[in-house]
């Protein structure tokens, strides 16, 4: 079976600017469904991961109940549960996006969140007790003591996690929406060369998580204690903008 390139050629706007970026009449992309999914899931993360954190168990279990739930199910379960029960439920069917980012969101959350959970009882409990008879506020003990130690330590789990989510989100071509594997798809069907066109968008795949692991060691060297500021240094820096 012979390679044909020129399938790729001559195809490769249609699978680079509408399946990868999203440009184009069907809406849509991996790298617009991937990066929104990314942010937002990062800060429900948070949100999820402080609320696990919290004493009160009205704020307590409910965090709990949804990171075991939607860690004990499958996404493309999760994904159909939007494209079908939502329009039953308001009679309105929801573009392929919304749903697939909304999916996208929901479920990474939970994961992310037991990261950030797990980043923030990584800090030295030492480091909270000195912040807090420094006279620190919480807020002010967070941002300045307690997250920048645990974004140092949950740098190799949230990237690995990014990298699951990048590469999770060709699951969003079986609600129709126009990703790279939906576009990769609809030419392969056309041109009848499956080989070219799956290979093709592994690469691409291959591509941006390659370059995201890189980016997770350059960015770990970077914040590594030995170039950051010390911790005495930055818990004086805090206590000096405590209220006295």
């Amino acid at each position: 079976m012979s390679f044909d390139w020129g399938i790729i050629i001559a195809n490769w706007k249609f699978l680079i600017l509408q399946g990868l970026m999203g440009f184009g009449a069907f809406g849509g992309g991996t790298l617009r469904l991937a990066i929104p999914a990314l942010v937002l899931g990062f800060i429900l993360g948070v949100i999820v991961g402080l609320c696990r954190l919290a004493h009160r168990p009205w704020i307590h279990y409910p965090a709990v109940l949804y990171v075991e739930f939607f860690r004990g199910v499958p996404l493309v379960m999760v994904i159909f549960w939007f494209w079908f029960l939502i329009p039953q439920m308001t009679g309105q069917r929801l573009p392929e996006y919304t749903v697939a980012l909304t999916a996208f969101v929901v479920f990474e959350a939970a994961y992310l969140g037991e990261i950030v959970r797990a980043g923030i009882q990584s800090v030295p409990r030492g480091q909270v007790e000195a912040a807090t008879a420094g006279g620190l506020s919480y807020r002010q003990m967070m941002v300045h003591v307690i997250l920048p130690q645990a974004i140092r330590n949950m740098i190799p789990s949230l990237v690995t996690q990014f990298i699951v989510l990048f590469k999770d989100t060709s699951l969003a071509s079986i609600i129709g929406m126009m990703d790279l594997t939906k576009a990769a798809q609809t030419v392969s069907q056309r041109e009848i060369r499956p080989f070219e066109m799956y290979l093709f968008i592994a690469v691409v795949y291959w591509i941006f998580t390659y370059s995201m692991s890189r980016f997770s060691q350059w960015l770990e060297v970077k914040m590594s204690p030995e170039r950051a500021p010390t911790r005495r240094a930055a818990l004086r820096a805090a206590t000096a903008e405590a209220p006295a």
